[in-house]
C-alpha cells in the first residue's frame, strides 16, 4: 500500500513538472515573439498564457454556457453513434456475409473529410442541433464498430467450445462470454471517438449554428486581434470538454472492466 502511494505521488509530481514546463515554455515563447522578434500583432502568433487565463476567468459564465451546448449535442451524437457501432459489430461477428457486405461501405464513409461533410449535412438538415448530433454520431460509429468487432473475435475457440458443452445458446454465448471479452475493445473505440465527436460538433457550429463554443470561436476570429485572447479561451474550453468526456469514459472502463491487467496491477499496489 505504501509503495502504491509513493508511486502515485511520484507520478503526480512528474505530471506537475511537465505541466509547469509547458506553461513556462509557452510564456517564454510569447515573450520572445513579442519583445525580441517585435512581430506585428504578436498575440495572434502566440499570446501570453496568463492573459488567456484572465480572459477565460472574465468570460467564464458565457464560455461555460456555450460549452454546455456543444457538450450536450456531442454526447447525444456520441451515444447514438456508439450504439450503432456496437450493433454493427455484433451483426458482423454473427455473419461473415454481413461483414463482407457492410465493411466496404463503412470504410468508404470514413473517406469523406469532416470539414467537407459538415456543411453538406447542415445544408440538408437545416437544423444546427440535429446536424451536430448526426456529425458526432458519424465520427463515432466506425472506431467503435471496428474495435468492438476485434474484441468479439478475440474469444478463443476453446472458450466457445466449453460454453457449447454446457448447452449455451447463442444469446448466452454473447451475454456471458463474447460481450464481456469485447468490452476492452469497445472502450478503446469510445476513447478514440470521444474527442472526434466534440470536434465534429464544433465544425458544424463554425458553419453558422446559433449557439455553441464554435460560434464564439468564429466571432472572436471575426474581430481579429482585439479578440485573440477570447479565441484562445474558446480553444481551451474545447480541450477541457474533450478531456472531461475522455475521463468519464476512462472511469467507466475501470469500473466495468476491472479484470484488465493494468487495473489489476494498480489494485495489487493499493493493497
Amino acid at each position: 500500500m505504501t509503495d502504491g502511494l509513493f508511486r502515485r505521488g511520484g507520478q503526480g509530481l512528474v505530471l506537475a513538472l511537465w505541466v509547469a514546463a509547458v506553461l513556462l515554455v509557452w510564456e517564454a515563447g510569447a515573450w520572445f515573439i513579442a519583445e525580441v522578434m517585435k512581430t506585428t500583432a504578436p498575440a495572434s502568433k502566440l499570446p501570453y498564457l496568463h492573459k488567456v487565463f484572465g480572459t477565460l476567468a472574465e468570460h467564464l459564465p458565457t464560455l461555460l454556457k456555450q460549452g454546455t451546448v456543444t457538450f450536450g449535442n456531442s454526447i447525444t451524437g456520441f451515444v447514438i453513434g456508439s450504439a450503432v457501432g456496437a450493433a454493427l459489430a455484433i451483426l458482423m461477428s454473427v455473419s461473415r456475409a454481413a461483414e463482407h457486405t457492410l465493411s466496404p461501405y463503412m470504410i468508404a464513409s470514413q473517406m469523406i473529410p469532416i470539414i467537407g461533410l459538415a456543411p453538406i449535412i447542415y445544408g440538408i438538415v437545416r437544423d444546427a442541433e440535429l446536424s451536430r448530433v448526426l456529425m458526432a454520431g458519424y465520427v463515432t460509429f466506425f472506431p467503435v464498430a471496428i474495435h468492438m468487432l476485434r474484441g468479439l473475435r478475440s474469444v478463443s475457440p476453446e472458450q466457445v467450445e466449453l460454453m457449447r458443452t454446457y448447452a449455451a445458446s447463442t444469446w448466452m454465448l454473447y451475454g456471458k462470454l463474447k460481450l464481456l471479452a469485447a468490452l476492452p475493445g469497445l472502450f478503446a473505440g469510445l476513447k478514440l471517438s470521444a474527442p472526434l465527436a466534440i470536434t465534429a460538433s464544433i465544425i458544424v457550429e463554425l458553419m453558422g449554428a446559433p449557439d455553441g463554443i464554435g460560434v464564439l470561436m468564429v466571432s472572436s476570429l471575426y474581430y481579429g486581434t482585439s479578440q485573440v485572447y477570447m479565441f484562445w479561451s474558446t480553444v481551451l474550453i474545447s480541450m477541457v470538454i474533450g478531456i472531461v468526456l475522455y475521463l468519464l469514459i476512462a472511469a467507466a472502463e475501470r469500473l466495468l472492466t476491472p479484470w484488465q491487467p493494468e487495473f489489476r496491477a494498480k489494485g495489487r499496489d493499493e493493497a
